[in-house]
């Protein structure tokens, strides 16, 4: 395709995009009324332009803290996590995944859990449903919520989105875990466009194990390609998917389980890609990377379960499932000997 024809088709999808957004503002301006009137009544003042739609979000309404002022739950103030508890003590299960409903609003998880972890995207498969559903006894359950966005069309409808996510099989053994790091890369010999297709633009997956008594730790680092980048406050940053879970030998179950998102700078980012865990920011640059926890599991987790929530928030990287199987899905597998077999300038 042409740059030119690429651009004109480009220009005209996003002229539909913004048609569809006025005719389901339009369509909702009855409600979007009644929801200023309702947030008004609690301080919060909303123009027209605080409101948009689109199709992974609905209807929502955007201001900074909006959900703190309208939510009768605060979280922790620790680590910013709201507890699971006392959000079903206020709110009920939404009829899309990733929600939960008010009588007046819709509050939705964090937009770190969504594709790319852009604010616009629909939720990466399939980690949200999962935890969303997961139960188990005495689990203590938290989660990180998008405090600056809430979803006002009460009756709108879902969105789906078909995509490939896997569940591998571990092995139940933890304690014969080798302790110590473990690094995964995708083949060398990949084109970065092809890596971004196919790996999820993964740069690595840095893996540690370590013991203290009875209880043996996990750790995990998904660092993407140096071109995924986030803004904070109008800085570049680069986002790394970060998980942490502590095994307890002596009953044969994850006792604690919790995922977040680092934030690096360039100059962090450069020097902890091609590191490991053993690597200390603090003596480097005596502060340690920004980061946002986004979700929290304390009590018995089966191996099973912590695998399958593993595997899903580091979402469409086969290097996880490369870890947790010894080899990469069969259909990563066929494209990558399909790949090889070409010319190396069309890898």
């Amino acid at each position: 395709m042409a740059e030119s024809d690429y651009q004109e088709m480009l220009a005209q999808h996003l002229a539909s995009m913004r048609q569809m957004e006025q005719e389901e503002l339009l369509a909702a301006s009855t409600r979007i009324q009644e929801f200023k009137a309702y947030v008004g009544a609690r301080g919060v003042q909303l123009s027209d332009a605080a409101f948009s739609y689109s199709p992974p979000l609905g209807v929502t309404a955007s201001a900074p803290g909006i959900l703190r002022s309208l939510l009768d739950v605060q979280p922790n103030g620790r680590d910013g996590l709201y507890s699971w508890s006392e959000l079903a003590g206020v709110l009920r299960p939404g009829h899309c995944e990733g929600c939960l409903e008010g009588r007046d609003f819709i509050v939705m998880a964090h937009p770190s859990f969504r594709r790319q972890m852009h604010p616009q995207g629909n939720w990466a498969p399939r980690f949200i449903d999962l935890f969303w559903s997961f139960k188990s006894p005495g689990l203590d359950k938290s989660v990180a919520l998008d405090e600056d966005r809430v979803r006002v069309d009460l009756d709108g409808m879902g969105y789906g989105e078909l995509d490939t996510w896997y569940g591998p099989p571990f092995h139940d053994d933890i304690a014969s875990i080798a302790l110590g790091n473990v690094k995964l890369r995708p083949p060398s010999d990949l084109s970065q466009v092809r890596v971004e297709m196919f790996f999820a633009s993964a740069y690595c997956v840095d893996i540690k194990w370590a013991q203290s008594g009875d209880i043996k730790t996990f750790q995990a680092l998904e660092l993407k390609d140096e071109s995924v980048l986030t803004s904070i406050k109008g800085i570049p940053h680069h986002p790394a998917r970060y998980l942490h879970a502590e095994f307890d030998l002596a009953k044969g179950v994850f006792r604690h389980f919790d995922g977040a998102i680092q934030y690096l700078t360039a100059a962090e980012y450069f020097a902890r890609r091609d590191s490991d865990f053993n690597m200390t920011y603090k003596d480097t640059w005596h502060v340690k990377p920004m980061s946002q926890k986004v979700f929290k599991l304390n009590g018995a987790i089966t191996t099973k379960d912590w695998v399958e929530l593993s595997s899903h928030f580091f979402a469409a990287n086969p290097l996880i499932f490369e870890y947790f199987n010894g080899a990469y899905p069969k259909h990563i597998v066929d494209i990558v000997e399909k790949l090889r077999a070409l010319p190396e300038e069309r890898r």
